[in-house]
């Protein structure tokens, strides 16, 4: 891997100048096909910059206050982490008093079954960058990308920052298709990468990460969509776990309990449940025949 990321940075003027190249080349396949003569072409592409320049500035800045948000989770958490294990014994001196003492067993059991979720959740994350990253570098392997490794594993470092992530990691082994191979490779890298992302967003999410703390497809594909569109990125990076959270509590109150059993995956046997839907039917009532 490191000797491909130095390659990489080598070849990256070569990559440019071939961007150059197939600029070039599109202007005059362009010109030849539509008969529109090049000089005109450029005009258009210089006056589709000129309009652009007027939304561009929303768009970096949209950009930039999303990359920065990014960037504060990345640079906080380690601060935050640092802070909560020195405050520890506060912490539990403050919930301690929360509580009568009657309930601290209870309260120490939903502690420690808190932990083990986080530490299950950070394992299901680190499974899924495994999986991701392998099913990348086959897939741009079979399709002959140059770096295909290298690709790979950055592509699914990415794909855990969502709707940004997912972009770059499409983009960048796209361009380096365009570049190295033809346009037919790199809409096969598209195509790989949009399949790969569908299954990650439906399938792996939720039946590897989701159920590693417990939580049923359904409702982790709701939290994340309801954490992102509340807190943005940080929202949809913590919805599941604080979703595993909540459902321990539910679990050990009584009157939340049937609340705790609807996120979690536990799913009844078929017929078996304790509402029935079905109404009885009603016997006919028997007639004598023998009344006149």
């Amino acid at each position: 891997i490191s000797s491909q990321l130095a390659d990489f940075s080598e070849t990256l003027p070569l990559f440019k100048e071939k961007f150059g190249i197939l600029i070039k080349q599109s202007y005059e396949w362009f010109s030849d096909t539509f008969n529109v003569k090049t000089k005109k072409i450029y005009a258009w592409v210089e006056q589709a910059k000129a309009q652009s320049m007027g939304n561009s500035t929303a768009l970096i800045g949209t950009t930039l206050s999303t990359v920065g948000s990014l960037l504060a989770v990345v640079f906080l958490v380690p601060v935050y982490i640092f802070m909560f294990l020195f405050y520890k014994p506060l912490l539990l001196d403050f919930i301690g008093r929360l509580f009568e003492r009657q309930k601290h067993g209870t309260v120490v059991e939903v502690l420690m079954e808190t932990k083990i979720l986080i530490q299950r959740y950070l394992s299901g994350l680190m499974l899924e960058l495994v999986l991701i990253a392998t099913v990348n570098s086959t897939a741009l392997l079979l399709i002959g990308v140059e770096y295909a490794v290298l690709l790979g594993i950055i592509g699914a470092m990415l794909n855990i920052i969502p709707y940004i992530g997912g972009i770059v990691a499409i983009s960048l082994p796209t361009l380096v298709a365009l570049a190295t191979q033809s346009p037919e490779a790199a809409g096969w890298v598209v195509l790989a990468y949009v399949i790969i992302q569908l299954i990650d967003n439906n399938f792996v999410v939720p039946m590897i990460v989701a159920s590693k703390v417990k939580i049923n497809a359904l409702v982790s594909i709701v939290v994340v969509l309801i954490g992102g569109a509340v807190w943005g990125i940080p929202g949809m990076f913590l919805s599941i776990p604080l979703t595993a959270i909540v459902k321990v509590i539910f679990d050990r109150i009584e009157p939340l309990q049937p609340w705790g059993f609807l996120l979690g995956d536990t799913m009844p046997p078929i017929g078996k449940t304790v509402f029935y839907f079905r109404k009885e039917r009603k016997k006919p009532k028997s007639t004598n025949s023998d009344e006149p």
